[in-house]
């Protein structure tokens, strides 16, 4: 099969972590008898730095017309780079937000799996993280109440400020139905997070959410308020599998998730439109620290490409290769600096990519 990949490799360390993952597809390619043409492309400030902005017209239309995009990181240091002396919608993010606008990226989906190898990292009790945990948040990433009206105004000599949570249906049902889908390649198990006791928004996600999963009768569903679902997360994590969720309580929830992993070096994400389309990246920055100095961790972009093959391509052989050659990399005691530990063995972002792909 041949396929067609936007790479936007970005700043700091992105270049070298997605060098890694394109190093891991290339095998998997190999391995499978596929064919991957990848196109590079510029945003964040190495765009910027090229094109004046960080996010060109040409850069979307390349994007549109790939299978997929695979991204490292954006951005640089906010203190010195003069990139945060520009006006805000010039910002190397900015072009990050207008790439998810124009692509139509509403679904954002991060896996948090704590690799047995690096339960030690768990801030969780060990009774807790010794049973593991492998689930999916999946985040409504366009609508909510950080894209509703808002203003500030004085009302009777008081100074108020007043926010929308705005949410109609087709907005809700489609991160289910995406949802519902990802759980029929996984335990086939969904918690819809919601606050149905209190907001009018959530007791029209439930009811949508409940219509949607007539359609997956294979599919168990739960319902699960937000706070008690923030309770779960360090309780028992191992409960579940798919949860889905509006924007402000994803964007909560999916970064307590990610602490409990160890390392946001192991941390992929995507982000999907209607089909199966989708922007593939690191849940980590752009390091700027130690950019360029073959430091970085590129198991999360290897695990983002690894996303990539099963939810764009379809390729879930494929993707469990990637997936398992990493577990069998930890396993043989090699680490990035970020997960290092007594009587591991330390190496380089090059040589971990390298290890990765001599397992796949």
């Amino acid at each position: 099969m041949e396929k067609n990949i936007a790479v936007i490799k970005g700043d700091g360390i992105g270049p070298e972590i997605v060098t890694e993952a394109m190093k891991v597809l290339d095998k998997v390619a190999e391995k499978f008898g596929h064919k991957f043409n990848y196109e590079q492309l510029l945003m964040g400030g190495c765009s910027i730095d090229a094109n004046g902005v960080p996010l060109t017209d040409e850069t979307i239309a390349r994007c549109k017309a790939s299978d997929a995009v695979l991204m490292g990181s954006i951005g640089g240091n906010t203190t010195t780079s003069p990139w945060y002396k520009l006006p805000a919608n010039l910002r190397p993010e900015a072009g990050l937000l207008k790439l998810r606008k124009s692509l139509g990226l509403f679904a954002n989906l991060r896996p948090c799996h704590l690799f047995p190898q690096l339960s030690g990292a768990c801030p969780l009790k060990e009774e807790i993280s010794a049973k593991g945990f492998d689930m999916l948040i999946m985040r409504e990433l366009t609508g909510g109440l950080y894209f509703g009206e808002r203003h500030t105004e004085e009302v009777d000599g008081v100074m108020t400020a007043v926010d929308t949570l705005k949410y109609d249906e087709n907005e809700i049902r489609r991160i289910a139905v995406k949802a519902f889908d990802v759980a029929m390649q996984r335990r086939k198990k969904v918690t819809s997070v919601d606050k149905a006791n209190v907001l009018d928004t959530s007791r029209l996600w439930r009811k949508i959410v409940e219509e949607v999963a007539k359609d997956y009768p294979e599919v168990t569903l739960e319902h699960m308020l937000v706070d008690n679902s923030a309770m779960q997360l360090v309780k028992d994590p191992a409960q579940f599998d798919v949860m889905v969720t509006e924007n402000m309580f994803g964007d909560i929830l999916s970064d307590e998730a990610s602490m409990i992993t160890g390392s946001i070096g192991m941390l992929a994400s995507a982000s999907m439109n209607e089909t199966s389309f989708g922007l593939y990246e690191p849940s980590g920055g752009s390091a700027p620290d130690i950019a360029g100095q073959n430091k970085a961790n590129p198991i999360a972009t290897i695990l983002s490409a690894a996303m990539l093959l099963r939810y764009s391509f379809h390729m879930d052989k494929e993707a469990d290769a990637v997936e398992n050659a990493v577990d069998k990399v930890l396993e043989a005691g090699y680490r990035t600096g970020d997960i290092m530990s007594d009587g591991m063995t330390l190496v380089s972002c090059s040589e971990m990519g390298t290890k990765i792909a001599e397992f796949v």
